[in-house]
């Protein structure tokens, strides 16, 4: 009994975005496990438009599918996007500093992932056309997944660093698993993290595995489709089904921006037997 009320009361990381028309709030800080970065969705149909405001956040919007306008100050940028989905190509993104309100409008279907985080200095806004999205191959099979860096800091933002990636049928993405909650510059820097999960069929589904060494997380979750998971810390991995294409975006804030992540040291013998495979290519 006394197990399973301490699982009971535990934290869920796990959430679901639910399609609807405007902006969606999903991880706040202060509502949720996470102290340095929030997420939110923009889902607008043709003829929609909504506002809404960086506050103290910088913030990256990345246009998952269709086109969309944005207007602030005396800024607007017509018809910013271009793939039909995720699975489409890369990515358009918008970056915009704190303090900004910006008017969203749409002539078709589009979904954007709003990123956030709070910073104590003003920065420029940019718009991102998928030029300028690095686009890189990691891991190997089957624990490889191509992936594409869309901000960091190559780009005006300051803590942001997003990317997205995509994983096919049957393979791992994040292994060894790996985690960022340690500062200790520069091998590991506190980093906090959020999946969000699309699939190709949109039936298909992933396991999300996440936990630390003392036990505190310990949890492996069923993601589906529009599932989102929080990582405020601990090891994390994942693993998509057989027979579905597997989509990620990852975006992640902290004191240091960039990847400065540790492996399990129980797993990352994992990691000679890639650098052999890939050697010997």
């Amino acid at each position: 009994m006394t197990l399973r009320m301490e699982r009971m009361n535990g934290m869920d990381y796990k959430k679901t975005y639910v399609p609807k028309s405007g902006y969606t709030p999903i991880c706040k800080i202060g509502e949720s496990s996470l102290k340095m970065l929030e997420f939110g969705m923009v889902e607008l149909w043709a003829g929609e438009q909504c506002t809404l405001n960086t506050d103290g956040n910088e913030t990256a919007f990345i246009l998952l599918g269709g086109r969309a306008t944005f207007a602030f100050g005396d800024t607007l940028w017509r018809d910013v996007g271009g793939r039909r989905s995720v699975f489409e190509g890369k990515a358009h993104s918008v970056y915009l500093p704190r303090h900004t309100e910006v008017t969203i409008s749409a002539k078709e279907h589009v979904k954007i992932a709003v990123c956030g985080t709070p910073l104590d200095e003003d920065t420029q806004p940019q718009l991102l056309g998928p030029e300028q999205v690095n686009a890189s191959v990691l891991g190997v099979k089957p624990w490889e997944r191509d992936t594409h860096f869309i901000i960091d800091g190559r780009c005006n933002a300051k803590r942001l660093t997003i990317g997205e990636a995509f994983v096919t049928p049957g393979n791992w993405a994040g292994f060894p698993p790996h985690k960022h909650d340690v500062d200790d510059m520069p091998r590991e820097g506190v980093l906090e993290e959020v999946y969000y999960f699309l699939f190709q069929p949109e039936q298909g589904f992933a396991i999300q595995r996440m936990y630390t060494k003392d036990g505190e997380i310990d949890e492996t979750y069923t993601v589906k489709q529009d599932d989102l998971v929080e990582f405020p810390k601990g090891y994390h991995t994942t693993v998509g089904a057989p027979g579905y294409n597997t989509y990620f975006l990852w975006l992640m804030a902290g004191e240091h921006q960039g990847f400065f992540r540790a492996n399990d040291p129980d797993h990352d013998w994992v990691t000679a037997v890639e650098n052999l495979i890939k050697k010997n290519r």
